[in-house]
């Protein structure tokens, strides 16, 4: 978890009057971009929390109402086809407007509405949905080039969808990656200064193992003989871990500053060299925080179904819950006018009628 104090309170400040050396100037460019990306990243997560609740408290009532209007609708149609009354083509025409309604309960739970589908279905839903996961994972293999990596496990349509898209967003990912790292290093090949840029990151490497060792020296809990002092240290301890694990520059110097093992002001003392070190590690940490905040957005768009290319806000989610519950009052009107129409015969007869037309 990214810490909640800001990164900018280990920025390099000015040393009286003169102006901060560019060195300095790069290292506190990141540390600010950093709780830029970390307030983004707090920003999508309350995004995403207010929708889910507004999308409850607006939609969830008019999808119980749409659920209880469908319900009706097909259990009316189950007791018109035990009648007699209906020519074949009427009764072929009720049973695939029964099964359509049925299955959209089902596959919301709707265990006796599963009964009733596959009751007047030729092949169950289950069946019917194995066929349409087959169809598509043979479609998504074919587009990857390749079996998808499910370990064989008997996944619904919906979840080899999300794997065929995660695949090729990683693929993407990775083919983009290596464009990067090839033209990175064609660049490094023809400026001068090659071997310098690689000392710097061979430098920021050993500074953050160094970093992370004198914090896991400092913190071990057996060294410690008093409990609740013990228990403190296993909590910076593990904290440090994680930080290190993720290469999170920020954390472990928050970390030593909450230890009080480190001068508040050593960071204002630090040699150019070391801060070009921090910075080459700031920015690989502000390129991980722009990935993570990519992925949010992504996972945000998924689950609200926004059009593809749409980015998550608060203007677009905003439309989002009004296009559903638009939809969703269009279509209880609908229903709730069948519903009406199923009441008597004559006109239960001229809406299967249409209904075949329809269809």
């Amino acid at each position: 978890m990214p810490s909640a104090h800001p990164a900018a309170a280990l920025r390099v400040l000015p040393p009286s009057a003169q102006p901060l050396s560019a060195a300095a100037r790069a290292y506190n460019l990141q540390l600010a971009r950093i709780d830029k990306l970390r307030s983004q990243l707090a920003e999508l997560d309350a995004l995403g929390r207010l929708h889910r609740l507004a999308l409850h408290e607006a939609v969830e009532p008019l999808r119980r109402q749409l659920a209880q209007v469908q319900r009706d609708l097909a259990l009316m149609l189950d007791e018109h086809l035990q009648g007699k009354l209906l020519s074949r083509v009427q009764a072929d025409t009720a049973r695939a407007v029964l099964r359509r309604l049925a299955r959209r309960l089902a596959e919301a739970g709707d265990e006796p509405m599963r009964e009733l589908h596959d009751r007047h279905s030729p092949r169950s839903l289950a069946q019917i949905k194995q066929d349409a996961a087959d169809a598509l994972r043979q479609r998504m293999e074919a587009v990857l080039g390749e079996p998808l990596d499910d370990d064989g496990q008997a996944l619904s349509a919906e979840q080899l969808l999300r794997a065929g898209m995660e695949r090729l967003r990683r693929s993407q990912d990775d083919a983009q990656a290596r464009k990067r790292a090839a033209a990175q290093a064609k660049r490094a090949r023809k400026r001068p200064g090659a071997v310098e840029r690689q000392t710097e990151q061979h430098d920021a490497d050993t500074l953050l193992r160094r970093l992370f060792r004198q914090l896991a020296s400092a913190l071990h809990p057996d060294r410690e003989t008093d409990p609740q002092a013990r228990l403190a240290k296993t909590a910076l301890m593990s904290e440090a871990n994680a930080a290190y694990e993720r290469r999170d520059l920020v954390a472990l110097l928050q970390i030593q500053g909450r230890a009080e093992l480190a001068d508040p002001q050593a960071v204002h003392q630090l040699s150019e060299a070391r801060l070009a070190s921090l910075t080459l590690l700031l920015k690989a940490q502000v390129a991980e925080l722009e990935r993570e905040r990519a992925a949010r957005q992504r996972a945000l768009a998924d689950e609200f179904d926004l059009p593809e290319g749409v980015s998550p806000n608060a203007n677009t989610l905003l439309q989002n819950r009004i296009d559903q519950t638009r939809a969703l009052e269009a279509a209880l009107v609908q229903l709730t006018d069948d519903r009406a129409q199923l009441e008597e015969p004559a006109r239960f007869k001229r809406w299967l009628n249409a209904q075949r037309d329809l269809n």
